[in-house]
């Protein structure tokens, strides 16, 4: 069903919840791992998740159609991962090297690591990229993650962010810079 159709099923009081079902039907899952691939743990995904769709709920009625809705709800789903990023930061008083430890903490207990011989296998190496994910900025791993793993436009991220075209691809190609720096220095001191 597309995203109309949903919106019009929604505006009728008869079948709203019926159409809010659908919605979360269909963007669940990738809300949950565009949420986790920045909050790292499961379980605060699955809250950020839960949020994300309360929030829906409560502003569906005042969505005007400006956006895709799926932007928008990218865009909210974003928004609770920054919040609850900056939150913990505040809450425990931590420097962002303290929060990176404690999501590269999760990330390694998380993982399935095994060596294998000297050619590294497909978890090492996935290891790696997501260590050099965590090293980089909120925003700029955000950017990364939409247009790298969700394979998003520049066009759709910008509408989620509210950050110009030619922003993103800057802060992209050095998050691949950081990331590719970062890479090359582990396996020199592998």
């Amino acid at each position: 069903m597309t995203d109309e159709e949903i919106l019009v099923k929604y505006r009728d009081p008869s079948s709203r919840n019926y159409a809010f079902n659908l919605l979360v039907r269909k963007y669940q899952q990738k809300i949950y791992w565009h949420i986790r691939k920045m909050v790292i743990d499961h379980d605060d995904a699955d809250d950020l998740v839960q949020e994300t769709f309360i929030k829906v709920w409560n502003s569906l009625e005042q969505f005007r159609g400006d956006s895709q809705l799926y932007t928008w709800v990218y865009r909210i789903a974003t928004n609770e991962c920054l919040n609850f990023l900056n939150k913990k930061r505040r809450r425990f008083f931590l420097p962002i090297g303290d929060v990176e430890g404690e999501l590269m903490e999760k990330l390694e207990s998380n993982a399935a690591y095994v060596t294998s011989g000297s050619e590294p296998s497909g978890e090492e190496v996935q290891m790696k990229l997501q260590k050099a994910l965590l090293k980089l900025p909120d925003k700029q791993r955000l950017v990364f993650n939409m247009k790298y793993f969700d394979d998003m436009k520049y066009e759709e991220i910008s509408e989620i962010t509210g950050t110009s075209v030619g922003a993103l691809k800057a802060s992209y190609h050095l998050a691949v810079k950081k990331i590719e720096d970062f890479i090359t220095k582990t396996d020199t001191t592998d």
